[in-house]
């Protein structure tokens, strides 16, 4: 029978279902299960945890829910390991931080040590199809917006270039922590109306810094690379706090 641990002290108390989900997780690690492998049946999930019925359908319920495991009925059907999209771990992240009230200096924090680190990681490495896909993205603002509309789209346009960027790493935390706080950015963009008013300077220092950034990549010139993305963060977020700062005293006058 597989122990079912229980909380140390000053830990919150969890529900037996809750303790029981966990004991399944570190079984399925300790097996060395992948994804798309079939978990034991009820009954033996019944008797390996000791617990009643009901207890390891809740269990079952919650990490299907937290996307670890997935029921398929019929011929062949069961319960399986599943991996969890890069989409829905996003998503459920997000939810922590969506009272958290981020500001745009906690988000360039982690931008400006990150993304140089990526740049130059990636500097000489990219197939000329993906330098072709950031030529092609940065090509989407290629002349500064006529309205608030067109503002909007070329601000998660120019975000867009980052993840596309963050894609191409091998090391699948750094793509997704960039991955994560471009859409964060992206998100507090839209919603905190970020892209009022037009701001033709970032519009134009973005857009350089990325045209030049292909070149080095193209060339895998890694120092200086690094040293564009650097100067790119650094600048964006003195514009984007500007943004900012704008938002919040428009809010305040009104």
């Amino acid at each position: 029978m597989q122990p079912v641990t229980t909380r140390s002290k000053g830990e919150p108390k969890q529900s037996r279902p809750v303790r029981v989900a966990e004991a399944i997780k570190d079984w399925v690690v300790e097996q060395g299960l992948q994804v798309g492998d079939r978990l034991p049946s009820e009954p033996e999930l019944i008797s390996r945890f000791g617990m009643a019925k009901g207890t390891i359908r809740e269990a079952m319920r919650i990490l299907e829910a937290q996307g670890l495991v997935k029921t398929r009925s019929g011929p062949g059907g069961g319960c399986f390991v599943h991996e969890v999209s890069k989409e829905r771990a996003r998503a459920l992240l997000g939810n922590y931080f969506y009272f958290k009230d981020l500001t745009i200096a906690d988000i360039y924090q982690l931008r400006r040590v990150l993304e140089p680190e990526l740049a130059a990681q990636l500097a000489g490495q990219l197939p000329e199809d993906i330098l072709a896909q950031l030529e092609a993205n940065i090509g989407a603002y290629s002349e500064p917006a006529k309205t608030l509309d067109d503002e909007r789209e070329q601000h998660i346009a120019s975000l867009r270039f980052h993840a596309l960027l963050a894609a191409q790493s091998d090391n699948d935390l750094l793509a997704f922590l960039i991955d994560f706080m471009v859409n964060i950015l992206s998100d507090l963009t839209v919603y905190r109306r970020l892209y009022s008013p037009p701001n033709i300077q970032l519009w134009a220092n973005g857009r350089d810094y990325q045209m030049r950034l292909v070149e080095a990549l193209r060339r895998g010139d890694a120092d200086e690379a690094r040293q564009i993305m650097r100067n790119h963060m650094e600048t964006a977020q003195e514009l984007m706090e500007g943004q900012e700062a704008e938002m919040q005293r428009r809010f305040i006058s009104e």
